[in-house]
């Protein structure tokens, strides 16, 4: 369900992969299902610890929610999002830690 703090409705992380089973690379995976009514879960996986975040936007390129803005331990992470109370349509989810960015439809 997330929270909402600020006026900001945050997603809920769904999983955490082990450390231990990650690459080395920063990966942003295809949202599943996809298309989705109305829920989806996006997985990313980061090579060591860092600030995470993850943003949702609209075909207008407008933020929609910031689903995580958090440190972050190295690992392979799923976040739910609830799409329920969107318009439907396409959006972009882009996934930014330092100098990384991948943006995905």
């Amino acid at each position: 369900m997330g929270a909402i703090i600020g006026g900001i409705r945050y997603g809920t992380v769904v999983s955490v992969g082990r450390a231990d089973q990650i690459s080395d690379i920063y990966s942003l995976l295809p949202n599943y299902p996809n298309p989705f009514n109305p829920r989806t879960t996006i997985t990313y996986q980061i090579p060591m610890a860092g600030n995470v975040k993850l943003m949702v936007y609209d075909i207008m390129g407008r933020e929609v929610v910031i689903l995580v803005d958090e440190l972050q331990q190295k690992g392979l992470h799923s976040i739910d999002w609830n799409a329920k109370d969107r318009a439907s349509g396409t959006y972009f989810y882009k996934l930014q830690i330092g100098s990384f960015v991948s943006v995905k439809e």
